[in-house]
């Protein structure tokens, strides 16, 4: 690229393919901006002149989702995060999402990139994030590292969050399965209140179910383990000739189900994102499944996306 030509709204891309399989990741927040399959596209993405749209694709880290005025309390000492969704009030999807993420290494089916976050105010541990993203006959792969580069405990959690589509099947007609038993219940800042067991309700979705005109932002949790310890989130047509299977290890023991309903324009209800994280929202204030990192420790997680259910 010569250097007078404009860089792309969302930095360097890297693009991979193997076996009919492509994806494209960006240099903004290291994450996935495209992936299809044989031309089909899986993946509500965004193009190379367009800011990411409503976290499509983002690595989220050092927590997902959002934490209640920005205020948690970690070995004794109070922190105070910037209020990244200030309408709510909230901390929300982490430190990495928008900043530029390096290449590290890249072959033909697989890239991995890398960002080294630094301590600042509101969370003063410096951690190094790695992620290798492949594609091949399986269908795409994401495994994250990321390790505690300081010398004391770092509180953490980490999140990803892709838009899956169905080509030519709106929301309304896609039968969800979800692997949670529960559901968090929210206030008005979409911030957990209580639990409820989702068995008998209009939130059980442990068998496929079609979403129909239901409104889901929503955590699942206890969630059902293969018999691998993973778990897995299913989407899937009419005729159920079509769908994905995004699965996830065991190091995800939540789930976040959106269908986009405060997504403006075109993306209104196009797509379902769905999240699997470490932890639910609000975990650096509950503890609820919160990681604490020692010195020197990795965590590594691994999730990807699988066609044909």
């Amino acid at each position: 690229m010569d250097s007078r030509d404009p860089i792309p709204l969302s930095g360097a891309q890297w693009s991979i393919s193997a076996a009919g399989h492509e994806a494209v990741i960006v240099e903004a927040g290291g994450g996935l901006r495209a992936y299809r399959q044989d031309g089909v596209e899986h993946l509500d993405g965004y193009a190379t002149d367009e800011v990411c749209p409503g976290s499509a694709g983002q690595v989220l880290a050092p927590w997902p989702n959002r934490i209640r005025d920005g205020v948690y309390t970690f070995g004794g000492q109070s922190r105070q995060l910037n209020l990244t969704e200030p309408e709510r009030h909230n901390a929300i999807h982490g430190l990495v999402n928008w900043v530029s993420w390096q290449l590290i290494e890249k072959r033909s089916d697989e890239v991995t990139v890398g960002y080294d976050l630094l301590p600042q105010p509101g969370y003063p541990w410096p951690l190094r994030l790695r992620t290798r993203w492949s594609v091949g006959a399986d269908g795409l792969r994401a495994e994250h590292e990321v390790t505690n580069v300081g010398t004391e405990a770092a509180p953490f959690g980490f999140s990803v969050h892709p838009y899956l589509r169905l080509p030519g099947v709106p929301v309304e007609d896609i039968a969800l399965r979800v692997p949670g038993r529960t559901r968090l219940v929210l206030d008005g800042r979409l911030l957990p209140v209580g639990a409820a067991t989702v068995a008998g309700t209009e939130y059980d979705y442990t068998e496929p179910r079609r979403i129909g005109d239901a409104v889901l932002d929503l955590a699942f949790g206890q969630v059902i383990r293969d018999a691998d310890g993973g778990s897995s989130v299913t989407l899937t047509g009419p005729d159920r000739s079509a769908g994905l299977r995004l699965w996830a290890d065991d190091q995800f023991g939540w789930w976040q189900v959106y269908t986009g309903d405060t997504l403006t324009g075109e993306r209104f209800r196009r797509s379902v994102a769905v999240e699997p994280m470490t932890c639910p929202p609000d975990a650096f204030r509950s503890g609820r499944d919160l990681i604490t990192l020692a010195p020197g420790d990795t965590w590594r997680g691994s999730w990807g996306i699988r066609p044909g259910v």
